[in-house]
């Protein structure tokens, strides 16, 4: 069920009317209309720019020989389920079960492709309602970094709702139940973020601009991934304090890299000892002006792992959402790319523009230092497997056997973040002891193609 908040939205507020005293206050208002008008004009050639600039119908190369990895799902071009799965070049295969990849692998080629077109796709948008202090109608230009982290929270959204294994096919009427309810909670994900100010839209960009709006950022300005994964914190508290479905579900910042374990454990577990969904965003900094290639293993490596809901970075200045990688290029979503507003509140709105047919790659040494990991573990065991998984993987390569001189990616620290001053260690606490066997609770750019060499 999805609760609606409308209270907050029924009263209507009468506009203030205001007349010329002097013949300078009509010519302050001339100006006023003028540097409006001008802003419009700005905005509209900037999106125009943008899209010719990003959607140009481009065509991607896939390789048929190497395995394409995309959120923890490996796909390959060429069937051989006889053979060693390590040769993926990622030491997590070890830890994947071999009925994962041979399940992934059968699908082929065809399998990644209605994979990634069932991610949630949000762009920049234009002609959506001002936002509050300014005179923006669009976020073209400067919003891509808060985008790409909607669409990093909706994966993570689809996956705690629709499961990792759900896809969305364009022209498929529901046939079942089941079917239907998929539909609904599609349609319901996709209104979270729309582009209005709502509490009904809690991770709409004019919520996450008002809310950085108290740190000092405003519409218009740049934002970090970092700052980025703390809004989106904010709004998640936010949310439950208006839709209940949201208290089944939480958001953990790390910080300086460290992710404390009493603490993650402290803020999943409700009241009644019942564990919440864990949405855990990693704010790192892999090299000093650019992206230090020591940790290129380690990053590629992530997308392997079933808990991963991609990583938002980009280039400097220019945000991209990484959802998997070939080879030695990272695979995204951009939000570059303009397109009008969609009213998510209209019966049957169009699901189109949500929705990208053309994945894009970039190449690991253009990448940005900077970046924000995104992990989801639905349950308790999901977040332990990750603690004990993951830590080997974030250390580049040929440094784990010299003590002192590992720097890894990130760590997982016993204890709580009050007390920062202990030394990191490398498991949980042993009265948090756990099996690794233990069972889990369970505009749009269409005419762009895949093409395989």
């Amino acid at each position: 069920m999805n609760t609606q908040v409308v209270s907050r939205e029924r009263s209507v507020i009468l506009p203030k009317l205001s007349f010329p005293s002097s013949s300078s206050d009509q010519r302050l208002q001339d100006v006023g209309n003028t540097t409006d008008v001008e802003g419009k004009v700005k905005n509209r050639l900037l999106s125009m720019w943008n899209n010719v600039k990003y959607g140009m119908k481009l065509k991607t190369n896939f390789s048929k020989e190497s395995p394409v990895w995309l959120l923890g799902k490996c796909y390959r071009r060429i069937e051989s389920p006889s053979s060693d799965c390590t040769e993926l070049g990622t030491d997590v295969a070890a830890f994947q079960s071999q009925s994962e990849i041979v399940n992934a692998d059968d699908e082929g080629f065809e399998g990644f492709k209605k994979d990634f077109i069932s991610r949630l796709w949000l762009t920049y948008r234009r002609e959506f309602p001002i936002l509050n202090g300014s005179n923006y109608s669009s976020d073209c230009g400067w919003g891509c970094m808060l985008r790409s982290g909607q669409m990093l929270i909706a994966q993570a959204l689809v996956c705690h709702i629709l499961g990792r294994d759900w896809r969305w096919y364009c022209d498929q009427q529901p046939k079942t139940r089941d079917g239907f309810i998929e539909v609904v909670n599609h349609r319901k994900i996709i209104k979270w973020f729309g582009d209005k100010p709502s509490r009904n839209s809690p991770f709409s960009i004019h919520t996450l601009v008002s809310l950085g709006e108290a740190s000092g950022k405003k519409a218009g300005d740049w934002y970090g991934p970092g700052f980025v994964a703390h809004l989106f914190r904010q709004a998640f508290k936010r949310a439950s304090e208006d839709n209940y479905e949201f208290d089944s579900l939480t958001v953990c910042v790390a910080q300086d890299c460290a992710v404390y374990i009493r603490d993650v454990l402290e803020e999943c577990t409700d009241r009644n000892g019942k564990w919440k969904g864990l949405i855990l965003l990693i704010p790192v900094r892999l090299g000093a002006d650019k992206f230090n290639s020591i940790y290129a293993p380690c990053l590629t490596t992530l997308f392997s792992l079933k808990q991963c809901i991609g990583i938002i970075g980009g280039r400097p200045k220019h945000s991209l959402y990484f959802v998997g990688y070939q080879d030695d290029k990272l695979i995204h979503l951009d939000p570059h790319y303009c397109q009008e507003v969609v009213d998510v509140w209209a019966i049957d709105f169009p699901l189109n523009s949500f929705h990208c047919r053309s994945p894009r790659k970039i190449h690991l040494s253009k990448m940005d230092p900077s970046c924000c990991i995104g992990f989801y573990c639905a349950t308790k065991e999901d977040f332990f497997y990750l603690v004990e998984v993951v830590q080997p993987l974030v250390i580049p390569p040929g440094r784990s056997d010299s003590p002192g001189t590992e720097y890894p990616m990130f760590t997982f620290c016993d204890g709580y973040s009050r007390d920062a001053q202990a030394s990191p260690k490398k498991m949980p606490p042993s009265e948090l002891e756990y099996s690794i066997d233990s069972s889990t609770d369970g505009d749009d750019m269409g005419t762009e193609a895949f093409e395989i060499v």
